[in-house]
C-alpha cells in the first residue's frame, strides 16, 4: 500500500515540474508576501484540489475547458487587482491581516488556475489505479508541496537580490505583467488542450 503513495508522489511531482506554471505564480507571490503564507494557502489549495481528484478519479479530465478557462483568467485578474491594491495601501508584511491576506492570495491562485493539470490528472489516474485514495492524496499533495516549497524558497532568495539592484516599483510592474501573461496563457492551454 505505501507502493501507492510513492508511486503517486513521483509521478505527481514529475508531472507538475515539467512546463508548469506554479514556479513562476510562488516567484511572483514570493516579491510581495512571505514564504509561510504562501505555503500555508497553497497546501489547503492543494488539499481541495488533490481531493477532487481522488474523488472523481479519470473523469476530471472532462471538466468543461470554457469554464475552466474563464476561472483562471478571472483568478489572475482578481489576484493582480488585489496585488496591486494592496500595495498602494502599503499593507505591513509582518501584520497577522498581511499573512492572512497572502494566505488567501494564494489559495486563490492555485484553486483558480489548477484545475484538470497534469498533476491533477496523474492523482486521478493513481486513485482509480490503486483504490487507496488516502495515500493516493498524501503523495499527490506531498509533491505538490515539494514544489512549492521549492519554488517559494527560490521566489524569496530572487525577491532579496531584486530588491537590492531594482527599484521596487520595476518589480511590481514585472510580476504584475508576468502574472497576468501567465494567466492568460493558463487560460489558453487550458481552453485549446487536446
Amino acid at each position: 500500500m505505501i507502493h501507492a503513495l510513492w508511486t503517486t508522489y513521483v509521478a505527481v511531482l514529475a508531472a507538475e515540474i515539467v512546463g508548469d506554471k506554479l514556479p513562476y505564480t510562488a516567484a511572483i507571490l514570493a516579491t510581495r508576501y512571505r514564504r509561510a503564507p504562501i505555503l500555508t494557502g497553497m497546501a489547503i489549495a492543494f488539499m481541495v484540489k488533490m481531493g477532487v481528484a481522488v474523488a472523481v478519479g479519470d473523469t476530471i479530465r472532462t471538466f468543461a475547458r470554457p469554464a475552466m478557462a474563464g476561472v483562471t483568467l478571472v483568478t489572475c485578474l482578481w489576484i493582480g487587482l488585489r496585488l496591486w491594491h494592496e500595495h498602494e495601501e502599503q499593507v505591513d508584511t509582518q501584520a497577522d491581516d498581511a499573512r492572512a491576506h497572502g494566505v488567501l492570495v494564494s489559495c486563490a491562485s492555485v484553486l483558480g488556475s489548477e484545475w484538470a493539470d497534469l498533476g491533477q490528472v496523474a492523482a486521478a489516474t493513481m486513485a482509480a489505479q490503486y483504490h487507496v485514495p488516502l495515500l493516493v492524496w498524501l503523495g499527490a499533495v506531498g509533491a505538490m508541496m515539494t514544489k512549492a516549497t521549492l519554488a517559494a524558497t527560490i521566489g524569496v532568495e530572487l525577491r532579496t537580490r531584486l530588491h537590492r539592484y531594482v527599484p521596487e516599483r520595476v518589480v511590481r510592474y514585472a510580476g504584475l505583467s508576468l502574472l497576468l501573461l501567465l494567466g492568460g496563457a493558463s487560460a489558453a492551454e487550458t481552453l485549446f488542450a487536446r
